[in-house]
Parts: structure tokens; sequence; C-alpha cells
């Protein structure tokens, strides 16, 4: 069974739900808060991708896991971000504008990386890895804009339905990604196992790397507490369902094993951001 066919609901709901929690005051961030946006995409979208590759060439990650360890950290935050900034006591409205700007343009950047990515490892280890760019581009249009540009459509439209389907999808997107999850590792339990160690100390790695480097870069930026937790939450987290959506789809990569990685960082992300939290609260 291809886990496509799952991820795809699950990112069309999730986009749908981020573009519903776009209002007027997640834009007015944009122009309060010009510093937290740029350092905060700094993060995400050069620093993030930065650090796992020079991760994955240093510890010698096997051709498609270095792909897939690649893939998770180009994909856009997630939007489970927004829960953990609010309980980190962060800039709620600012996380919500930093998951929909960095998903806008990871739409972008993402294509790029992974075509520098594959070319550099088919050449390195001797295999043949093309990226079909212009299907990428198609899916991602089809999985994550046009669905966030439907939710906010529905709240500009009629705030009070938009309010009732959030609600509705909030309590249903966490258990469809736990489901995906269960159902991924079911599926590849053998080789989740056999390649944790490495692969896990990589996410393990990569998430503590990319938090305090975009924690240093907050403090550069002297930005307020609750704006620098708000940038450490956002980069740390990943949008794991986008990563596996591209490694397994038929149109573009079609490899289990390649989103394995983003089954792991999810893993760990939601473990270490919680104790980051809890550090915070005491």
């Amino acid at each position: 069974m291809n886990t496509i066919w799952i991820v795809m609901p699950i990112l069309i709901v999730l986009m749908f739900l981020l573009g519903m929690e776009l209002n007027k005051d997640a834009f007015i961030n944009v122009a309060r808060h010009p510093k937290a946006l740029v350092l905060g995409m700094t993060g995400q979208i050069i620093l993030l991708p930065f650090i796992a590759f020079i991760l994955a060439w240093v510890l010698n990650l096997p051709p498609v896991y270095f792909m897939g360890f690649v893939l998770v950290a180009c994909c856009p935050g997630g939007s489970s971000s927004n829960v953990f900034s609010m309980l980190a006591k962060g800039d709620t409205a600012l996380s919500v504008t930093l998951t929909a700007v960095s998903s806008i343009i990871t739409l972008f950047t993402l294509p790029v990386i992974m075509e520098f990515t594959s070319y550099y490892v088919s050449h390195n280890a001797g295999i043949s890895i093309e990226l079909p760019i212009g299907k990428l581009l198609m899916q991602n249009i089809v999985l994550f804009f046009i669905p966030m540009l439907a939710g906010m459509f529905l709240r500009y439209k009629s705030p009070t339905r938009a309010a009732k389907v959030s609600s509705v999808l909030n309590k249903v997107a966490f258990p469809a990604l736990m489901l995906l999850a269960f159902l991924f590792f079911l599926q590849y339990s053998q080789e989740i196992m056999d390649n944790f160690r490495i692969i896990g100390f990589a996410c393990g790695m990569l998430i503590v790397t990319s938090m305090l480097c975009s924690s240093l870069l907050s403090r550069m930026g002297k930005l307020t507490n609750a704006v620098r937790h708000t940038i450490v939450i956002e980069v740390g987290m990943q949008n794991a369902a986008q990563a596996i959506a591209i490694a397994t789809s038929p149109f573009i990569f079609n490899s289990g094993e390649m989103a394995i990685p983003a089954i792991i960082y999810a893993l760990l992300m939601n473990v270490l951001l919680l104790l980051y939290i809890v550090k915070l609260k005491y």
C-alpha cells in the first residue's frame, strides 16, 4: 500500500486549517515584526537545509536516507508549531504567519535544494536519482497552496462557518497524523528499526542544532523572549507529512525508504520540543 493515498487527504486538511487560521492579525504581523519574519525564514529556509546537508555528508548517510533527510529539512514549518508556540507562551499570531510564509516560499526553494541534493548524491554514489521538478511543483501547488487559499477564502466569506469547520477538523487532524505514522511504521518497521540509530542520531542533532542556531539568531536580533521561543519552535518543527508525500509520491520519488527520516524526525521533534517547553516553564 502506497502511503501517498493516506498522506494526501491529511495534507489537504492541514493546509485548509492553516488557511482558516490566517486573519488580518497574521498579515499585520509581517509589518509589525519584519525582523522576526526575516530571522525566522532565515532559520527555516536556509539554516535548516544547510545543517541537514552537512550532517548527512559527515555521517555518510546512504543515498536514499541522505535524500530523505535533506528533504524533511526543506519542508515548511509544521502546523503543530502553532499549538507548541501557544504552550510556550510565544507569539501565536507570528507562528501562524511564519508557518504560512514558509509554506509558500518552500514551494520554490524545496525543488532547488532537492535538485542540488539529487545531483550531489547521484554524482558521488554513482547512481541516478532524478527529480521531476515540474511534477513536484504541481503536486505542491495542488496539495498545499490551493487548500490554504480555500481555507482563507472560507474564513473571509463566512468566519462563523470557518470557525465551526476548524473546530471539527482540528479534532481529526492529529489522530489522522498518528494513524499515518502507525501505518507507515507497520509497513517499514524493519527498515526503521535497522536504521533508527544512525537516522535518529542525525535527526536529533539536526533538531537540537537548528534550535540552538535559531535561538542565537533571535538573540543577535534582540527579539523578545516570546518571539524567540516562537522562532525556535518554528525552525525545529517541520511538515513531515509533506516530506512523506513527496518521497512516496508515484509522480516524484516513489520511495517509502526515503520517507523514513521524516517519520523519525516527526517523532523526535515532538519529544525534544516538548522538553524545550517544559524547560521554559521550570
